[in-house]
């Protein structure tokens, strides 16, 4: 009898058009540090215009940073359909035409096609949401993909950590969204309190 080969643990990720496409791209660069984890890469036309802009990087160099790349239009790639087991998917960052799109079900490409089979499929779906301020549109929003499981997560940069660079600020942010899928052992440190409570001495052998 041929033994069965179990899946590989896939995670989706999306650099769509707001401003932090570094967040998307240290996602990337984590991931695969990680390793044991597929990453199926998706970047919108205006995802491209930021990564340009913000990281000065070329295509080439982001998709190499990625195991999978898929076209944004390819509505019939692989990550379209729920028969392929993923551990969910990240958009990082979304833009509120993306989480527009997400929040009524067009599934209008493949990143919002791919963001709706995630919430069907009960996964978890993670969209760094980057705009300020909010108008009631952009909320209600919100709302609809939180009621369908999604999670929001706006990238807003811890303080409590002393960040010394940008880069710890981004990181900070990246760990804590991978650890919302529970990929191994944590990697953004537990707050220990402001007043910790030192560990019990251990009993003295008999």
């Amino acid at each position: 009898m041929t033994a069965a080969i179990a899946a590989p643990r896939r995670l989706i990720v999306a650099i769509t058009g707001a401003t932090g496409a570094i967040y998307g791209v240290q996602m990337l660069k984590t991931l695969r540090q990680l390793g044991g984890i597929e990453s199926h890469l998706l970047v919108s036309a205006a995802g491209w215009l930021n990564i340009q802009h913000e990281l000065a990087l070329s295509r080439a160099e982001v998709h190499a940073l990625a195991n999978v790349v898929h076209s944004v239009r390819d509505v019939g790639a692989s990550i379209a359909s729920g028969s392929l087991a993923t551990e969910g998917m990240i958009v990082a960052p979304c833009s509120m035409k993306t989480l527009a799109s997400i929040a009524h079900g067009l599934s209008d490409n493949l990143v919002t096609r791919s963001a709706d089979v995630t919430l069907k499929e009960r996964r978890r779906l993670v969209l760094l949401v980057r705009e300020t301020p909010f108008n009631l549109a952009h909320l209600r929003n919100m709302t609809a993909v939180t009621e369908m499981g999604g999670i929001v997560f706006p990238p807003l940069p811890a303080f409590y950590n002393h960040p010394s660079s940008l880069e710890e600020m981004v990181e900070h942010t990246v760990h804590r969204v991978l650890d919302l899928f529970a990929l191994g052992p944590a990697l953004a440190p537990a707050w220990p309190g402001l007043h910790p409570t030192p560990p019990s001495p251990s009993p003295l052998p008999d």
